[in-house]
């Protein structure tokens, strides 16, 4: 995708060969930074304080992060040694397993001397394959989006609600939620999004505004608390989110305040579709609602907020009186009777286990 109109993706490989180079999210939207990853360290560093995030970019992250760790240490000890290390680092997102299996399958049966070669070989086709499903998922997004274009009245936009970001900052590029949007704006239909600021991190408000505003879609920041009242209003058509694992049975987790979104969608009768890569689906889940682990990170994102002063420095401010404590899940998940259809790089479903096993009769039957 484009910044100011300068092709990017969000994690590549770096001119000396082995080095790894990320844009530094923390610092969006701001400051645009980039980020060296040099050890397996650095690379948990970045999952774990977020300076990546969103389910396949974390998957992507964690198979460069193998790579850089067999540069130190090719040997067994040192490959389970890394993949324990990555697999620590954040438990919601199911793609992180799904990589992470990935490289230890392909290398532990590899003479040492090849590890790193191969390590590196597979983790750049890991992008490249998030690329070629994201785009996949957006040319099947795109045929609701013009479905919603062609039967609204005149040239009015289509106006889609989404929620934390599930643009191509959350992936290696295009997007999840984001990417029928971008390929809507790039044919020319007229779109506009509703961007949620998605409390307690505000990811909406930072990324998803900021890429869109990038790649010059219309769009606006809007108050979590809104979106009822604004499908009770007509002025939604469609929502479209990502989600960081879905389970068997068509549920789905998604940065928290979701849920609330799906409920209001269905009370107004707004499509509410999720959009998803298959490693996203965790297979072995029949009940989303029960077994998805829930992310619970630290108060200080809910008590305190980051934002840019009038003098033009990045300040953090505390919200809440001292010695007020918080709770901060991460993550909702939303019952699969909430969702209208499931958008992946095979087409859109029911969000059911029997929609999921048409698509992708080959996984399911593995599980």
């Amino acid at each position: 995708m484009k910044i100011d109109g300068q092709p990017y993706r969000t994690i590549w490989l770096a001119e000396d060969g082995w080095s790894v180079e990320i844009i530094d999210q923390t610092k969006l939207p701001h400051r645009f930074e980039v980020e060296s990853l040099c050890s397996l360290d650095d690379a948990a560093h970045a999952i774990r304080a977020m300076l990546v995030r969103g389910a396949p970019l974390i998957g992507a992250t964690a198979a460069y992060g193998m790579a850089l760790a067999m540069r130190d240490d090719s040997s067994d000890v040192g490959l389970e040694h890394a993949y324990d290390v990555l697999m620590a680092t954040r438990p919601t997102a199911v793609n992180l397993r799904w990589a992470l299996d990935d490289m230890r399958m392909r290398l532990q049966d590899q003479p040492r001397d090849v590890r790193v070669e191969r390590a590196y070989a597979r983790a750049a086709e890991v992008c490249d394959e998030d690329v070629a499903i994201c785009s996949a998922i957006g040319d099947h997004g795109l045929a609701l989006i013009r479905a919603a274009y062609e039967a609204s009245p005149g040239d009015a936009p289509v106006n889609i609600l989404t929620h934390c970001n599930a643009g191509w900052l959350a992936t290696v590029d295009w997007g999840t939620a984001l990417a029928p949007i971008y390929k809507a704006h790039d044919l020319g239909i007229p779109v506009h999004v509703w961007a949620d600021e998605t409390r307690p991190r505000n990811q909406g408000a930072a990324l998803t505004a900021w890429e869109l505003g990038r790649h010059g879609v219309s769009h606006a920041v809007v108050a979590d608390n809104a979106g009822g009242h604004m499908m009770q209003h007509g002025l939604v058509d469609l929502c479209i989110t990502g989600t960081d694992r879905t389970a068997a049975s068509g549920d789905v987790a998604n940065k928290i305040g979701t849920y609330l979104k799906a409920l209001a969608a269905h009370d107004n009768g707004v499509p509410f579709y999720v959009a998803l890569p298959s490693p996203t689906i965790d297979w072995t889940l029949t009940d989303g609602v029960r077994d998805i682990p829930i992310e619970q990170r630290d108060q200080e994102e809910v008590t305190h907020i980051s934002g840019k002063s009038a003098s033009g420095d990045i300040v953090s401010v505390q919200l809440t009186p001292d010695g007020t404590p918080a709770a901060n899940p991460a993550f909702d998940v939303t019952p699969a009777r909430l969702v209208t259809g499931l958008i992946t790089e095979r087409g859109v479903c029911p969000a059911s286990a029997m929609g999921l096993a048409e698509l992708f009769p080959e996984l399911a039957e593995a599980s």
